[in-house]
C-alpha cells in the first residue's frame, strides 16, 4: 500500500524536478525569444548556486506552506489554490535572493521561470492525480473503511469517501441501528452490535465512527472492544461542527489534549481581513457616492422622515453598534415593531416578511436591490463591521439565541456573507446559525472573494431579498 509518505515523498521529487527544467528551460528561452535585451545563450546560463538556491526555497517554502499536507489537499481545487499561493510567495522568495546575490540574472528570465514552473508544476499534480484515479487502486491497494452512524455527519464523511475513492479508500457500507437509515446507496451492514464481526467479514482497515451525543457509552465501549483488530478508529461526533468550530489534538507533555476554544481568527488573519476591508470598502464607497447621492433624494420625496436608518446590532463578541442603512419604511416603524412579529410552528420570532405593510414605496425597491445597505461601507470603514462575515444581528434575537449560535460572534459581522449568497431571507439568519459556522470554520481570503462575486450575482437576481 502506498503510504501517505509515499505520496508526498513523490509529490516532492517531481515538484523539485519541475522546478529544476523549468530553470533549464528559461535559460534556453531568454535568447530565443525576441522579447527585452538581446542576450546571448552564455549569458542566459545560470550558474549551478542558483539552481541550489531555487531548491532549497522552493522545497522548505512548499513544506512550510503545507502543499504537502494531503488531508488539506484531497480535493484538486484545494490543492491547485494551495500550489499557486505557494509558488508565488517563493517565486518573491527566489526574486529576492536573487536581487542580493546574482543581480545580473535577467528579470524577464525570472519571469519566464515563474510561468514555466507553475505550468509544469499544475501540469505534474493533475496528471499524478489522474494516474492514481485510474491506477492507484489496482496497485496500490485499496484501504477499506466502515462507517458507523448513518446520520447526517455519516453522510458527510460518506461524501468525502466516494470523492477520494482516488486514493485508495473504498466504502464498504454503513452500519446504524436503524434499519431504515439512508446509506447513500450502500449496503446497511447492521446495527452497531455486529460492528466487530462485520469489520472481520468485511476486511476494514479504517472504521469511523459518527454517533451522536447520546451514543457516548456505546462508542466508548466499541472503540475498546475493537482493540483486538488491526484498524484505524476515527470518531466525528455530529456535533463538532456546530459546538467546536476548529478543534485540533495538540501534545502537551505526552498528555494529549483536544483544543475546543480558540480564536476564530489568528492575527495574520485578522490583519489580511482587515487591509482588504479597508482597500475594496474605501473604494467602493467612492464609487456609491453618486448613487447613494440620488438614492438620498428619493427617499426624501417618497416619505417624509429622516434619510439614514440607524439601529442597534450585535457586533463581534456581541458587542453593540449603530448600523447604518437607507430607510426604506414608514417614519414610526419602530414602534410598530411589537404587534407585527410573527411566530414559527415551533415559537421562534419571525420579524422580517415579503408583506410588511411599513415598507415604502421606493424602499421595496431599495431592499429588492440591496442598494439600503450601501451606508454600511461606513460601518466597514469604521472596523464595526467586515465586507464578509455572519449578519449582524438584533440583540433582541441574540438574547434568545442558544449557547452554540454565539459562536457566530467571533469574527467581524458582514455586510454580506454565507448566509446572503445561499438563501438570503428566504432563509432567518436566527433560524438558519449553522451557515455562519460553516464560514467561520472554513474562513480564507479566498473564501471572502469568493462570496463577494456570488453576492454581486445574488443581488443581481433580486433573489431572497425583500
Amino acid at each position: 500500500m502506498f503510504k501517505r509518505a509515499g505520496f508526498s515523498l513523490v509529490l516532492l521529487v517531481g515538484d523539485m524536478g519541475t522546478v529544476l527544467l523549468a530553470l533549464l528551460l528559461s535559460s534556453w528561452l531568454r535568447p530565443l525569444l525576441e522579447i527585452g535585451k538581446p542576450l546571448l545563450a552564455t549569458d542566459a546560463m545560470l550558474p549551478w548556486p542558483v539552481y541550489g538556491v531555487a531548491l532549497f526555497i522552493w522545497g522548505v517554502g512548499f513544506i512550510l506552506l503545507d502543499v504537502y499536507h494531503l488531508q488539506k489537499n484531497l480535493r484538486a481545487l484545494d490543492e491547485i489554490q494551495r500550489l499557486i499561493s505557494a509558488h508565488a510567495a517563493t517565486t518573491l522568495a527566489f526574486a529576492g535572493a536573487l536581487y542580493f546575490s546574482f543581480r545580473d540574472v535577467s528579470r524577464l528570465q525570472v519571469l519566464y521561470f515563474a510561468l514555466i514552473s507553475l505550468f509544469f508544476l499544475l501540469t505534474y499534480r493533475l496528471t499524478f492525480r489522474l494516474f492514481l484515479r485510474f491506477f492507484g487502486q489496482n496497485r496500490y491497494g485499496a484501504r477499506r473503511v466502515l462507517i458507523v452512524g448513518a446520520g447526517r455527519a455519516g453522510h458527510q464523511v460518506g461524501q468525502m469517501v466516494i470523492q477520494n475513492s482516488w486514493t485508495g479508500l473504498k466504502l464498504v457500507g454503513f452500519m446504524d441501528d436503524n434499519p431504515q437509515a439512508d446509506t447513500l446507496g450502500y449496503p446497511h451492514l447492521g446495527s452497531l452490535d455486529h460492528c466487530i464481526e462485520v469489520a472481520q467479514t468485511q476486511r476494514v482497515n479504517e472504521i469511523i465512527f459518527t454517533l451522536p451525543r447520546y451514543a457516548h457509552d456505546k462508542l466508548a465501549n466499541l472503540v475498546a472492544a475493537l482493540d483486538t483488530l488491526k484498524v484505524n478508529v476515527r470518531v466525528m461526533p455530529n456535533f463538532m461542527d456546530l459546538v467546536f468550530l476548529r478543534s485540533e489534538v495538540e501534545d502537551l507533555g505526552g498528555m494529549p489534549l483536544v483544543t475546543l476554544r480558540e480564536p476564530a481568527l489568528d492575527p495574520l488573519q485578522r490583519l489580511i481581513k482587515r487591509t482588504f476591508d479597508l482597500l475594496v470598502g474605501g473604494v467602493g464607497l467612492i464609487l456609491a457616492l453618486p448613487i447613494m447621492g440620488i438614492i438620498a433624494l428619493l427617499i426624501k420625496f417618497d416619505s417624509p422622515g429622516p434619510i439614514i436608518f440607524k439601529q442597534q446590532r450585535a457586533g463581534e463578541n456581541g458587542r453593540p453598534f449603530n448600523m447604518y442603512k437607507f430607510r426604506t419604511m414608514v417614519h414610526d416603524a419602530e414602534t410598530r415593531h411589537n404587534e407585527l412579529i410573527r411566530q414559527t410552528d415551533l415559537g421562534l420570532p419571525i420579524h422580517k416578511f415579503y408583506d410588511d405593510p411599513r415598507v415604502t414605496r421606493f424602499g421595496r425597491f431599495l431592499r429588492r436591490t440591496s442598494l439600503d445597505e450601501l451606508p454600511q461601507l461606513v460601518n466597514v470603514l469604521k472596523g464595526e463591521m467586515s465586507l464578509v462575515g455572519p449578519r449582524p444581528e438584533l440583540p433582541w434575537l441574540v438574547d434568545r439565541y442558544k449557547p452554540w449560535q454565539r459562536k457566530r460572534f467571533e469574527v467581524p459581522q458582514g455586510l454580506t456573507g454565507w448566509w446572503q449568497v445561499n438563501g438570503r431571507a428566504d432563509k432567518l439568519m436566527h433560524l438558519h446559525t449553522e451557515e455562519d459556522l460553516y464560514y467561520i470554520k472554513h474562513y480564507s481570503l479566498w473564501l471572502d472573494i469568493q462570496i463577494l462575486w456570488r453576492t454581486l450575482k445574488t443581488v443581481i437576481d433580486r433573489r431572497g431579498a425583500f
